[in-house]
C-alpha cells in the first residue's frame, strides 16, 4: 500500500471546483480534479488517484510537484506550441492563385510548380510541402481532361446523346 499524499493545497475545494467548471480543456481539468480529490482525501494513495485519473502514476506525481514548486497559476497554464508560420508569403500566394487560374499557361505539374517559385521568387520550397498547399488553397489535381480531337462534329455528339437517352 502506497503512502498517503502529504501536500498542502491553498485553495478551498469550492474556488478548484468553480475553477474545474469554467474550464474547457480536458488536460487541465484532469490537473484541476487530481487537486480536488487530493484536497478532499478521497483516495489513500496517489496510484488509486491516478488509477481513478486514467493517468500514470508518474503524471499525477509530476502534477503535485508542479503545483507544490510553482502553484495553482503554473498547472493550469498549457506550453503547447503555437501556429507555425507559414512559408508561402500572402504575396507568393497570390502569385500562385494568378497562375493556377491561368487559362493560357498553367503549371503542367507539381514540379513544374517547384521550379516555378524557385525561378521567380528564389524559394526553394519541397515538393510535398508546395503540392499539399496548392491542394489544400486551390483545389488543385494532377488529372485533366484530355483534349478534344479538332475534326470532332459537335453536331453529331447532340444527335448520339438524344437517341441514347
Amino acid at each position: 500500500m502506497g503512502r498517503p499524499s502529504k501536500i498542502e493545497i491553498k485553495e478551498t475545494v469550492e474556488s478548484l471546483q468553480k475553477l474545474y467548471g469554467k474550464e474547457k480543456d480536458y488536460r487541465i481539468r484532469a490537473r484541476l480534479k487530481c487537486l480536488i480529490l487530493t484536497k478532499t482525501q478521497k483516495f489513500s494513495s496517489q496510484r488509486k488517484l491516478a488509477n481513478h485519473l486514467s493517468v500514470d502514476y508518474a503524471t499525477v506525481k509530476r502534477w503535485l510537484k508542479q503545483y507544490r514548486e510553482e502553484g495553482l497559476q503554473s498547472l493550469t497554464k498549457m506550453n503547447s506550441g503555437g501556429k507555425r508560420k507559414s512559408i508561402i508569403s500572402e504575396e507568393l500566394h497570390q502569385a500562385l492563385d494568378k497562375k493556377v487560374n491561368d487559362s493560357n499557361e498553367p503549371f503542367l505539374g507539381y514540379w513544374e510548380a517547384v521550379l516555378w517559385v524557385k525561378n521567380e521568387y528564389n524559394l526553394d520550397i519541397k515538393y510535398n510541402t508546395l503540392r499539399t498547399y496548392l491542394i489544400r488553397h486551390f483545389n488543385t489535381k494532377l488529372k485533366s481532361p484530355r483534349k478534344s480531337h479538332y475534326k470532332k462534329d459537335d453536331q453529331v455528339i447532340e444527335a448520339f446523346l438524344k437517341t441514347t437517352q
